[in-house]
């Protein structure tokens, strides 16, 4: 399936990002409420590390999502840019 990309324009907007376990839906936010953008998340962590396409970043969440457990079904997207769904082994 093909993911998107995000535009700085995008983080300005109330684009939403959505996050599901086991099919419960447990946060809704969007990413105008992150503190830095995804673009200076980017800038910040290619400093330390080498990042290559299918990388996945995770960051500090909206309150709600709690621990997660071996098994746990996750499912994340952000609108218009697309989907991941993964099992946590």
């Amino acid at each position: 399936k093909k993911i998107n990309l995000l535009t700085t324009r995008q983080k300005q907007t109330n684009t939403k990002i959505k996050l599901k376990i086991n099919g419960q839906e447990r946060q809704f936010s969007n990413l105008s409420h992150m503190v830095w953008g995804v673009d200076e998340i980017i800038s910040w962590l290619s400093k330390f590390i080498t990042l290559n396409p299918g990388d996945i970043i995770f960051t500090g969440t909206p309150a709600g999502v709690g621990a997660l457990n071996p098994g746990d079904q996750v499912e994340a997207s952000i609108q218009s840019v697309g989907e991941l769904s993964f099992k946590l082994l």
